[in-house]
Order: C-alpha cells, then sequence, then structure tokens
C-alpha cells in the first residue's frame, strides 16, 4: 500500500516510518502540509496519515482540500488534542479516523488494516489461488494450514498482484507500491524479487507471467 505519512515531529515520523515499511507498505514523507499537498494533488496515494499541526497549511486544511479534488482514499489524523471538538473538526473535513497522541503503533497498525478493508470491500477475507490461500486480515499465506515463509516484500508483491489476479500490472506500478513515488530504486530489483516469488509460488500451481514492457501477471498455472 502507498501511504503518505504528514507529520512535522521528526522522531514520531521515522517511527511510523519503520513501523510500515517492515510491513512492506511504501511510506512518502512529508514535514510540510503544502509540500505534501502538491505531492498528494499529483500523485495520490492509497492512504493518508496527516497530523493536525503542520507547517505550511494545517492537516484540516489538507485534507478538505484532498477531499474537495475528490480524492476519495482514507485519511487518518494525528492529533495531540484530546478535546471532542477538535477531533470532530477533523473528521467533518473528510477524514475516516482519527489517533489522539501519544498512541501505540499496534494501533495504527489495526486501523490501518480496517481502514484497507473498506478500500476492496469486494476483495474476500480470504482467497484460494493455486493450492495456497491468503488470509487478508493476517497477511498471512498457508498452505495446508501451514504458513509459508515469505519477506515482507515479496509478500506485499503478492499481494498486489492477487489483488489484479488476471491482469497485468507495470513494474512503475509495482515500485511506486513498494518503495513510494519517484523513489530512488533501481527497476532490476522488482525483477529479482518477482524471480524469487515465481520460484516459491512455482510448486503452488501458480505462475507469474511476463509480458516484456507491459508487466506482470499472477493467476493459476
Amino acid at each position: 500500500m502507498r501511504i503518505v505519512l504528514v507529520e512535522d515531529n521528526q522522531m514520531l515520523a521515522q517511527g511510523i516510518q519503520k513501523v510500515l515499511s517492515d510491513e512492506g507498505h511504501s511510506v512518502d514523507y512529508f514535514s510540510d502540509g503544502s509540500l505534501a499537498d502538491q505531492h498528494i494533488h499529483h500523485e495520490g496515494a492509497d492512504l493518508a496519515i496527516i497530523d493536525i499541526n503542520l507547517p505550511g497549511m494545517d492537516g484540516v486544511t489538507l485534507t478538505k482540500n484532498l477531499r474537495s479534488r475528490k480524492q476519495a482514499f482514507p485519511v487518518i489524523i494525528l492529533t495531540a488534542r484530546g478535546a471532542t471538538r477538535d477531533r470532530v473538526i477533523g473528521l467533518d473535513a473528510g477524514a475516516d479516523d482519527y489517533l489522539v497522541k501519544p498512541f501505540k503503533m499496534d494501533e495504527l497498525e489495526a486501523r490501518i488494516r480496517a481502514l484497507s478493508r473498506r478500500i476492496n470491500p469486494i476483495l474476500a477475507p480470504k482467497e484460494k489461488i493455486g493450492k495456497i490461500e491468503f488470509d487478508r486480515n493476517s497477511r498471512r499465506i498457508y498452505y495446508q494450514d501451514n504458513e509459508l515463509s515469505i519477506n515482507r516484500r515479496e509478500l506485499t508483491l503478492f499481494e498486489i498482484l492477487l489483488n489484479k489476479k488476471g491482469q497485468y500490472i507495470s513494474k512503475s506500478q509495482l515500485v511506486d507500491t513498494q518503495y513510494g513515488v519517484g523513489a530512488d530504486i533501481n527497476t532490476n530489483a522488482i525483477e529479482i524479487s518477482i524471480s524469487r516469488l515465481r520460484k516459491i509460488l512455482s510448486i503452488y500451481n501458480i505462475k507469474i507471467t511476463t509480458a516484456r514492457g507491459i508487466g506482470y501477471m499472477m493467476d493459476d498455472s
């Protein structure tokens, strides 16, 4: 998932980035609301985490701006204020959820999982492909009730390809989703991850097809 994080507390932002990156998400980070607004306007996101008190442009205005542009992805507001009125203002601006600082990272992760289920409500909580089953809630892959060992980057690739099963996804889309828009990543990194994932899945009757200049597609073999 491509997540935009807008937070001017650098220590907190670094903590959030590490947790989300470890979960296989890409994180585009901004400490300034105006810069984040420009990025979101042109690049969009799958989800945004936005602090209320920001330099350049406050989080409420930023949220109102993206909603006025009909950008409908989920938004989580972060605030150090505990007053009900401040939470109401954030939700009325178009936020889907909020967290009051300080908060625990596992709570943030749980809220992101809940909102991601709203993004793709037609996707089943569990889906079979080939001989394996993917649990979307826990983000785990099972073969005959045994969990497969797979690293986070390759798990994210699997999830993206499964959600678009039978459709080609471009290499640039995979890079953006894994590393963030504009990340200085050699596309060979995606090719290597795809190669490893293909090798893991081949014994479970799953194939990943490569179409030169188009992208990759995963389906039952």
